[in-house]
């Protein structure tokens, strides 16, 4: 999971999609379902595959989230910094999302040593 994804191209969000974002619960990106299904999450895949089908998809993603931050250079971003942000593409972030990282995707997550940390802002969910 890093900014190293030569597939991924950002892309601002049409107005008339609102409605349909959704935010990764791993690492907040705001797309629209749809897009998370055909291209995947630029943060996640290929540990989170969400292309192989749209229920990974809807699990590990949420449409309640709070706040949208956008970030053009993360390295250089004290907000993504502090959002723990830093290490992923540019595109649109939510500050928190709601929502709880099924068991499955959080296998997927452990075998690759990568820490899960809740975007809600209860850190406290982890066990």
């Amino acid at each position: 999971m890093s900014t190293a994804n030569p597939d991924y191209k950002w892309r601002p969000v049409p107005t008339n999609h609102f409605r349909y974002l959704r935010a990764c619960m791993v690492c907040a990106v705001v797309l629209t379902l749809d897009e998370f299904t055909r291209k995947g999450c630029p943060n996640c895949h290929p540990v989170l595959d969400y292309t192989t089908g749209s229920d990974l998809a809807q699990m590990c993603t949420s449409p309640i989230y709070e706040g949208c931050i956008s970030i053009d250079k993360p390295t250089e971003s004290w907000i993504a910094k502090w959002l723990r942000l830093d290490k992923y593409v540019p595109g649109v972030y939510a500050t928190k999302v709601v929502g709880d990282l099924p068991e499955d995707a959080m296998d997927y997550l452990n075998a690759e040593n990568i820490e899960y940390i809740p975007r809600d802002g209860s850190e406290n969910n982890l066990e």
